[in-house]
């Protein structure tokens, strides 16, 4: 293999990387990849994708050391699976073992240790089968993960099955680690969306008994009371490697553009204030039903604050009624949106990556969370973080907030002359040093991706 360059391929630990295939978690596992190669040049990474995902993010830059191996089109294609996450999920878990497992035994130098997805239950067992080191990578956020390991917990002390209107005020306080929380700051899974796929939350978790290490894409210092409890009660070595973010790139002079994308909107930011600007995405699987999405148009319209919106499939829809204010784009480089210096805010769904680049970057939210791990995220962001208000309160989590409400909250928050919003700015500019601290060299997050790098090739030798 040619990009091995001169080493011998006894040298090479050779790494396979499965990740789920759902944007939230490719594109942790990526980064990880590419940190582990930025590292050891000894390293050699595959990164499994089937074909489709192969033509959405083959052509992006990355290290020498990480190639591409494709397994077939056996899943349903990321543009129809919208709204049939359960279906989708069920084909993960028994369509993808059988191709990957034979390219597995195709790949040389043989694979010497994987990293795979908590939630590809399979793998952990054809790793076993195959004789190889097996870490388990869980993309959300820590405490997610203590509520499913410790999930007893709430069925003893009465918090599930529950009703949200009922008892969703009602606070948890008996879960090692973890902060008081209300119910309905839980996963979505645990009272509404997503309860048809709880069990499999359950199955994940039970499948890193399989493994032989532990990766959380966490900080440390943010997330240290979990981690620690996590670490009393699971024999595994655990590492915190997060931000899970490509904070590399912000390096890079190049600006990466989506599909048919020109980098217009930067010339929109640099033309914008300092600090006036909210950029507004909700993911990439799990959207808001229409007339939400309308409402939100309407107050962000109605609020007179400067706004960037990543609308996808809507764009073209929203673009009319923006207004002056506003600028509505298909596909942005977020990262790196966030870092602009007009950058004043995020109104964000609160998925685990979008909640790291804004904790990196320093920018407040505006939590707008949608299904399972989005509400507790949401939760340490407004709660434990203080970097951030929520749009939606009370108990009825479906209930259809209007465009003068959104107004009127959007406006407040962009206020910087408003006291608590500068309050809330200078504690998000200590949450992004404490994320900058993680990675520099020496910091918590280096020293724990070296360790698992020491251990990986600790295995390779024996």
């Amino acid at each position: 293999m040619d990009h091995l360059g001169n080493l011998e391929a006894t040298t090479i630990c050779h790494v396979m990387a499965l990740s789920f295939p759902g944007r939230g978690h490719i594109n942790p596992m990526m980064n990880l990849c590419r940190s582990l190669a930025s590292k050891r040049h000894d390293i050699l990474i595959t990164f499994v994708v089937t074909e489709e995902w192969l033509g959405l993010i083959g052509s992006e830059p990355k290290p020498h050391n990480i190639s591409f191996g494709t397994i077939p089109n056996v899943l349903t294609s990321e543009r129809a699976r919208a709204g049939k996450f359960p279906a989708f999920f069920q084909e993960v878990l028994t369509k993808m073992e059988a191709p990957v497992e034979r390219l597995l035994g195709q790949l040389k130098p043989p694979v010497s240790a994987i990293v795979a997805d908590t939630y590809l239950m399979w793998a952990f067992d054809m790793a076993n089968r195959n004789n190889i080191p097996v870490a388990s990578l869980w993309t959300m956020s820590v405490p997610v993960y203590s509520v499913f390991q410790h999930f007893d917990l709430l069925v003893q002390n009465g918090h599930f099955p529950v009703e949200l209107k009922e008892r969703g005020e009602e606070l948890v306080e008996y879960i090692p680690g973890i902060s008081s929380t209300r119910v309905v700051d839980l996963p979505t899974c645990v009272y509404g969306h997503g309860r048809d796929i709880l069990h499999r939350g359950f199955e994940a978790i039970a499948s890193v008994s399989k493994a032989q290490f532990l990766l959380f894409c966490s900080v440390y210092e943010l997330e240290s009371q979990a981690i620690d409890a996590l670490k009393a009660s699971i024999s595994l070595p655990i590492y915190h490697i997060g931000p899970t973010i490509p904070y590399f790139k912000l390096e890079q002079e190049e600006i990466v553009t989506g599909p048919g994308e020109t980098t217009s909107y930067f010339r929109w930011l640099d033309m914008q204030p300092r600090g006036s600007v909210l950029y507004v995405s909700q993911g990439s699987t799990h959207s808001a039903p229409s007339a939400q999405l309308d409402e939100i148009a309407a107050g962000l319209r109605d609020s007179g604050a400067r706004y960037l919106w990543v609308a996808r499939a809507e764009a073209s829809l929203f673009k009319e009624g923006c207004g002056g204010m506003g600028l509505v784009v298909p596909w942005c480089d977020q990262l790196r949106v966030l870092c602009h210096p007009s950058l004043g805010g995020f109104w964000s769904h609160c998925g685990w990556g979008s909640t790291s680049e804004a904790a990196f970057a320093g920018i407040p939210l505006l939590t707008f969370p949608l299904y399972w791990d989005q509400a507790p995220n949401s939760k340490i962001i407004v709660d434990d973080w203080k970097i951030g208000w929520r749009v939606k309160s009370g108990l009825d989590v479906d209930k259809l907030i209007k465009r003068d409400e959104i107004a009127g909250l959007v406006k407040r928050f962009m206020d910087s002359e408003s006291d608590e919003v500068k309050e809330m700015r200078r504690r998000a500019r200590e949450i992004s040093e404490i994320c900058r601290r993680a990675i520099r060299k020496g910091g918590s997050s280096d020293t724990s991706i070296n360790a698992f790098i020491d251990d990986i090739l600790q295995h390779h030798k024996n």
